[in-house]
């Protein structure tokens, strides 16, 4: 597998014209973001997305990919995978980059648009780098490491045309609520050190 036969597929797949298609993008800059990046792909599973491994046998109901594109060892495959996306089917882009120089967002959010990308800083340095779009060239971005929040992001921007998918949100959002509610009564009525002994076990 070489970077022109990625190239090659991102473009053929933009003209297959086939008819179940990720709608989701998760793409990160090197293969060392993917345990951060992996939130992202845990919040849409959560949301009942599957994850398409096989674009000759794609998934029924809301699906995502995944791939490492790189910004800067790999210029042509991020242009090939942005410039692409739209017409490929995706509704939306996560993107993932660590380091200063954490270009893969913006880069991909100027050549994707007007298709949304959502930028996740891998690492604290990042955040500047990602967030630092001029005006006219929107980026949406999530805190450093919050990949999570950035597949619950890309799920709401689905959900405005999906009641089915938004009463999903709604009940993540509700378990997580009762999470707190529950682990608060359980502080109470251990008290600290009981807690705290439950807890570590």
């Amino acid at each position: 597998m070489t970077v022109q036969d990625l190239i090659d597929f991102f473009e053929a797949d933009a003209e297959s014209n086939r008819d179940q298609t990720p709608d989701v993008g998760i793409v990160m800059g090197s293969d060392s973001d993917l345990d951060t990046m992996a939130g992202a792909a845990e919040a849409l599973t959560d949301l009942g997305f599957t994850e398409e491994t096989d674009p000759e046998n794609p998934p029924a109901g809301y699906s995502f990919e995944t791939w490492v594109v790189s910004a800067h060892r790999t210029p042509d495959l991020m242009y090939a995978y942005a410039d692409t996306a739209g017409d490929r089917g995706l509704d939306v882009v996560i993107a993932g980059a660590g380091g200063k120089s954490a270009d893969l967002p913006n880069m991909t959010a100027s050549i994707a648009y007007p298709v949304p990308v959502i930028g996740v800083p891998v690492q604290e340095k990042s955040v500047d780098s990602v967030i630092g779009m001029p005006t006219g060239a929107p980026l949406t971005a999530v805190d450093a490491g919050k990949s999570y929040n950035a597949g619950l992001s890309a799920a709401q921007v689905l959900a405005r045309s999906d009641s089915d998918l938004e009463a999903r949100l709604e009940r993540l959002h509700d378990d997580r609520r009762a999470g707190v509610a529950e682990v608060s009564r359980d502080l109470h009525d251990r008290g600290v050190e009981g807690f705290r002994d439950r807890r570590d076990d």
